[in-house]
């Protein structure tokens, strides 16, 4: 049923009720039934029928909401594939020219690293294409289920603490904040020589911020490797992500400690 509908549900409903049985007391019950039994009775029936109403009524706009909710989610998803197709298309052009440049130069060992690269970016790709936004309740349930495929293809282990509720975030939110988990991974598979990671995502203190941290422990990078990180794509475009979330990016890393990724933001300004 649609909001139209209720709405005017709304407007019709009680003038009936109450008419309805003004026009019965007057003109078939006015001598069985004296004014103030009258109107003790159409406040009962009125306040009766009101609740059993707007019970419904909540009811139907609630299951409205939920799909209408399902429906935006599940979209946002398709946007994120659509998205991931596109960045899909260019890194493998991109690696397939490389490939050819190594091979012309007969560099083999290069070569097989690109042609390893590709296989990587067709694995993940397959594991997107073949999980429907439908099999994913949750955007904790869909990111638990996507690292835990990007560990079994690249065999570092990933530790996962991630708290979130439904109303954490907003499915816009969600594709931004899930476009940085998969870029950072990335460059752990790519650059951090680590056998180990972890992430951490959830809300902190009352609920009104969350917090992102992902880490390795990795061969991490000096501070002028770190200062040159910050030129990269990769890390531009989580920053670019970072800002679109109102919220805060930072990197710390060394040869010690590995690499640590953390973004924190205002749940309220992530929520729908």
């Amino acid at each position: 049923m649609s909001l139209r509908t209720l709405k005017w549900l709304t407007i019709l409903v009680p003038p009936l009720i109450i008419g309805g049985f003004e026009y019965l007391r007057h003109g078939f019950l006015l001598h069985q039934l004296s004014m103030e039994t009258g109107n003790l009775y159409i406040t009962i029936m009125t306040l009766f029928l009101s609740y059993l109403f707007a019970t419904w009524m909540f009811q139907s706009i609630n299951r409205i909401s939920e799909r209408l909710s399902a429906e935006q989610s599940k979209r946002a998803v398709y946007e994120e594939r659509e998205r991931l197709a596109q960045e899909l298309h260019d890194n493998i052009a991109q690696i397939l020219f490389f490939l050819n440049v190594q091979l012309s130069k007969g560099q083999l060992q290069e070569a097989r690293s690109a042609v390893s690269e590709i296989d990587h970016h067709l694995r993940q790709a397959i594991f997107n294409l073949r999980t429907t936004p439908e099999e994913g309740a949750t955007f904790a349930s869909r990111l638990t289920t996507w690292i835990e495929e990007w560990s079994g293809i690249t065999g570092i282990a990933v530790e996962q603490s991630i708290v979130l509720t439904q109303q954490d975030f907003s499915p816009s939110a969600e594709v931004k904040l899930f476009a940085i988990i998969r870029e950072a991974f990335t460059n752990i598979r790519k650059h951090s020589e680590a056998d180990h990671a972890s992430i951490e995502l959830g809300t902190t203190g009352s609920g009104e911020e969350w917090k992102l941290c992902i880490r390795d422990n990795g061969m991490g990078m000096d501070t002028d490797q770190l200062e040159a990180s910050s030129k990269r794509y990769g890390l531009t475009l989580m920053r670019k992500h970072a800002e679109e979330l109102e919220a805060q990016l930072t990197l710390q890393s060394s040869a010690q400690t590995g690499t640590i990724l953390t973004v924190s933001g205002s749940a309220k300004r992530s929520a729908p």
